[in-house]
């Protein structure tokens, strides 16, 4: 018999999609949420939130990283022995020490599943373990549910160091970005004159706010994340002044170096010919 699992916040995205994943696979699922309606007719729905985790095998908690320390410390006391906690915040640091403060008798899971709710499948799907107390365990726990993902370990501050890049930046860049194209009041017109490079940012800007504001807000609210937005606000204003001052040849030296730094780890005719089959794809 497959393992019962409780999801906090089920009524959200993540919850929905987690809720979703598992019932497909034949896991009685119950689910909790104090903000969001559950809608998923084969969901459980518990009253309470100490109700919810009583007797469940795994408790999954889809909750806002701000909050999800303080829900591990209330429910890990109420999780019966032998179970397994499982959180996927987006920063690691505080909800690993968090997992690492719980009772013994409860197994606590750090993961971070790199997709969103859009996701169609989760073969070739990339999630991040990262080791609380038995590394071991703890990976093999997610491999057995999450057959066919791609899983990578790494420890909670590294973990938040590369987040800060992989979403932090990325995040961040695109809000600004998007809010660029917000104040255009000609932005059919902008759309028509558009070319290959504006369309596929265009896209990816609007998709990112089309996540909650307390999601954008935690992810750019990364500590880690400082040092590489410096870095990028240096550079801007590095090249807003060459430019002012017409130093093409230190513009151009920059390009250079960036495009040789790039070169080393990835071939970018390939980079340019996937970004045509995206297009292509998208313009069918």
């Amino acid at each position: 018999m497959k393992e019962s699992i409780t999801i906090i916040g089920a009524g959200g995205k993540m919850g929905q999609w987690f809720a979703k994943y598992f019932t497909s696979n034949g896991h009685q699922v119950m689910g909790y949420d104090s903000e969001v309606p559950i809608t998923d007719k084969t969901v459980k729905k518990s009253e309470s939130l100490v109700g919810a985790v009583l007797s469940a095998d795994i408790v999954l908690l889809c909750t806002p990283t701000r909050r999800t320390p303080e829900i591990i410390r209330l429910i890990a006391k109420e999780m019966k022995r032998g179970s397994y906690l499982i959180e996927i915040s987006s920063q690691k640091a505080k909800t690993a020490a968090a997992l690492l403060k719980i009772p013994a008798k409860i197994n606590p899971v750090c993961i971070h599943p790199m997709f969103g709710p859009g996701a169609k499948k989760i073969k070739g799907q990339n999630i991040i373990s990262i080791p609380i107390k038995d590394a071991k365990k703890e990976l093999n726990l997610v491999k057995t549910l999450f057959e066919g993902a791609n899983f990578v370990t790494i420890d909670a501050i590294e973990h938040d160091k590369k987040i800060a890049i992989i979403l932090g930046l990325t995040h961040l860049v695109n809000l600004a970005f998007a809010n660029i194209l917000a104040k255009d009041d000609k932005i059919s017109l902008t759309e028509r004159m558009s070319g290959t490079t504006f369309k596929i940012q265009k896209i990816l800007a609007e998709s990112i706010m089309t996540e909650s504001t307390e999601l954008i807000e935690t992810i750019i609210a990364n500590p880690e994340i400082r040092r590489a937005a410096e870095e990028l606000w240096k550079d801007i204003g590095r090249l807003l002044t060459d430019i002012q001052e017409n130093k093409s040849e230190d513009i151009t030296n920059y390009i250079r170096t960036v495009q040789q730094g790039l070169a080393k780890n990835v071939n970018l005719e390939d980079s340019y010919k996937k970004l045509n089959v995206m297009i292509n794809a998208i313009e069918k």
